[in-house]
């Protein structure tokens, strides 16, 4: 009889009554839960729960009757007449949680004249969506709920791109859905890869406005988990041979069905990060990108592990970078250099002709169009003005220009030896701070004989600085290693004009320099350094805080938000990575010395602005160094790039840098968040440093090993 009885309970279990799906969305987002929640309640995956709401499928026993009590109840609690206007802020869908960073746009209702193919619609939960369509739904959600001040629209004011700069596409319950930025989940209804692009281009609405009124939107952006390469004909993994030559074969399967389709590949083919275009028919574009995490498209170096976040996450954090930077176009020092473009365009349109027609002409304080050769000794070894010179040969410093980092050492003084304590401060984003304000060339160079030095006009310029004679506690700023010139040598702008500043006379015999130049690096700088604020602000340290609470808010500071904290590191990559590529050095290819390489024959391979920015960073630091010498007669026993190693009395900056009022030393090192500021890079004892000169010798730069006293010789080869 009970066999009887359960089988009548499975079927009006079977039976029990549920509201229409967007009822189902709007009771659970009245009481403010998330899809993720009610999933977990009922012992399912979030994927199911969508699948409910819009409608996709039904729930089955023995979760449906479950569901429906669930649903039930919420529609007592919550009648429609009397449904709240807005949703408490938990996760994504909260309307609070939107207004935390920007205004939520208006919904896109799509038009009803064509039905079979709605643009996705991005609402508000103040107000209920339309009934959504089966084939190309939109549902918000994720996999867990996102903090305030990233759960936010990501379409800003540009309907176009009302879904934001990118989406990361994956297959769970073989569902296809693209997670994009704020939280928005939507469904692709696409079956192969040029259906997926033509989607993307057609009806996702995605992508980014231009940076600068000459430029060019940004392409939208697909990310493609390991089960979306496998539904789409793309292997999760490339194999040994296609590692090697980073790229499917031409033969392959998708490539065939792209061309079929007349989508084309740049000359890069089909690699971890794929370009998929069409020629551009008045002035329209048609291209998307494609990032293949499992590829190694995301180098560990500059994102960590975020190649194996699940797809929400992932969508989150590469849509903040994309937001705050620009969006991704392949490594981050391939970004870097895309946003230094992005924000200076080559060309521009001209005022109209007689005709009324514009034209594409050079655009002012850009790098322009087409490459410039360097000067020859800005050029690196190997480079085509140099092939006349004899195999091996090695050039001194009055040939070559070696503007480079800081790596410098010296032992301890008897006196720095008494103290307990090495402590390290870190320079933020030194790199970036030196290019703010720098002057640098926009044209090819002049070569002078006999100049006199302008330290307004960039260049390098062959000087004998071998007469200026410094504290030897501190490192020589005009090389390197810190060694004292020993005759002339070529410099940067930066570099000369800071002897001059010492109140030494300089005599250039010979000069390149460049009448054409202008502040390029500025806007490049504004952006990344406010994409590093804000990052830094997520990570629970901001601007105007104390030097004692600014150390106690770096306490830990990653840990607060990993994802984030990748963000900062992929900023950071960005800077140190798009100034490598203005010397860009040859990656293969069959490449000859004294022969050219693919990188010359871009407008941004320029040398000189590198040497520059360096040269200039290089400075700004000896000038601290020596501003906290004057004052307080402490000097550095090691500098790496933009660390520097005092010997102190206690284990941390304040110990040693000097605060009066809470006023920090005009000129000197600072505490805080911004660019050009430091921060605590670690504290080791004053017996480990020595017993690292012992083991390693006296020059070993404990710069280099003071975050965590781990010391490791690969570099050197041991």
């Amino acid at each position: 009889m009970s066999e009887l009885f359960d089988a009548v309970d499975a079927l009006i279990a079977d039976h029990s009554p549920l509201p229409p799906p967007q009822e189902r969305e709007r009771l659970r987002k009245a009481h403010g839960l998330t899809q993720e929640q009610v999933a977990a309640a009922l012992g399912v995956r979030r994927a199911t729960v969508v699948s409910w709401e819009n409608g996709r499928t039904e729930p089955r026993p023995p979760q449906r009757e479950a569901y429906a009590r669930l649903v039930n109840k919420l529609a007592e609690l919550y009648p429609e007449a009397s449904a709240p206007t807005t949703a408490p802020a938990r996760g994504p869908e909260a309307p609070e949680a939107q207004s935390a960073a920007a205004p939520a746009p208006a919904p896109e209702v799509p038009a009803p004249a064509a039905p079979a193919a709605p643009a996705p619609v991005l609402a508000p939960e103040a107000q209920s969506p339309p009934p959504p369509d089966r084939t190309t739904a939109t549902r918000t959600a994720s996999r867990r709920p996102l903090p305030a001040k990233t759960a936010t629209s990501p379409s800003g004011t540009d309907p176009r791109y009302a879904n934001g700069p990118l989406a990361v596409v994956d297959v769970e319950d073989g569902q296809v859905a693209a997670y994009c930025v704020g939280g928005l989940v939507l469904d692709v209804p696409a079956k192969s890869a040029p259906a997926l692009v033509e989607w993307v281009l057609s009806e996702a609405k995605l992508g980014a406005p231009r940076l600068s009124r000459n430029g060019k939107d940004a392409d939208p952006l697909i990310v493609l988990t390991p089960a979306a390469c496998e539904r789409y004909g793309l292997p999760p993994q490339l194999s040994e041979e296609e590692r090697s030559a980073g790229r499917l074969p031409e033969g392959h399967r998708v490539i065939q069905q792209l061309s079929r389709a007349n989508w084309q590949l740049t000359r890069r083919g089909f690699g971890p990060w794929a370009r998929i275009y069409r020629p551009a028919q008045g002035g329209n574009r048609a291209c998307v990108q494609l990032c293949i995490p499992s590829w190694n498209a995301l180098d560990a170096r500059s994102w960590g592990s975020a190649g194996q976040l699940p797809a929400p996450e992932l969508a989150r954090l590469l849509g903040t970078y994309a937001t705050r930077v620009i969006t991704p176009r392949g490594s981050t020092a391939v970004t870097g250099l895309e946003l230094m473009t992005a924000l200076h365009p080559p060309t521009r349109a001209s005022e109209p002709d007689p005709a009324g027609k514009r034209h594409s002409e050079y655009n002012p304080g850009s790098l322009g169009n087409e490459p410039v050769d360097c000067a020859p000794c800005e050029a690196p070894d190997g480079h085509p003005l140099l092939a006349d010179l004899p195999r091996f040969h090695q050039r001194t410093p009055d040939q070559m220009l070696m503007e480079e980092a800081y790596d410098w050492a010296r032992p301890l003084t008897d006196e720095e030896c008494t103290r307990r304590y090495v402590v390290g401060i870190d320079v933020n984003m030194a790199f970036a701070a030196a290019a703010n304000g720098t002057t640098v060339g926009l044209g090819a160079p002049t070569h002078l004989h006999h100049p006199a030095f302008d330290p307004k006009l960039p260049g390098s310029w062959l000087v004998d600085l071998s007469h200026i004679e410094l504290d030897d506690r501190l490192p020589s700023p005009f090389t390197p290693r810190g060694d004292r010139p020993t005759g002339p040598a070529w410099y940067a702008t930066p570099t000369v004009a800071y002897a001059v500043e010492l109140g030494y006379r300089v005599a250039p015999s010979e000069a390149y320099v460049r009448h054409d130049n202008g502040r390029y690096l500025d806007g490049w700088y504004n952006r990344l350094r406010d994409a590093y604020i804000a990052t830094m602000a997520d990570l629970g340290v901001t601007t105007g805080l104390s030097p004692a609470d600014f150390l106690t808010a770096m306490d830990g500071y990653r840990e607060h938000d990993p994802q984030m904290a990748t963000v900062l590191t992929a900023v950071k990559a960005t800077v140190k990575g798009g100034l490598g590529k203005l010397r860009e050095r040859p990656r293969g290819e069959g490449w000859k010395p004294g022969r050219p390489w693919r990188a010359l024959s871009r407008p941004t391979w320029r040398p000189d602005i590198r040497a520059a920015v360096i040269s200039k960073a290089r400075t700004n630091m000896h000038r601290k160094m020596l501003k906290l010498a004057d004052a307080t007669g402490q000097y550095p026993i090691a500098v790496l790039s933009d660390c520097a190693v005092y010997a102190s009395d206690g284990p941390g900056p304040l110990d040693f840098l000097p605060y009066e009022g809470g006023k920090p030393l005009p000129g000197g090192f600072r505490l805080g968040v911004s660019p050009g500021m430091v921060k605590h890079e670690g504290t080791q004892t004053t017996l480990w440093a020595e017993s690292v000169h012992e083991e390693h010798g006296q020059d070993e730069n404990l710069a280099r090993y003071i975050k965590d006293g781990h010391v490791t010789r690969a570099d050197n080869g041991e």
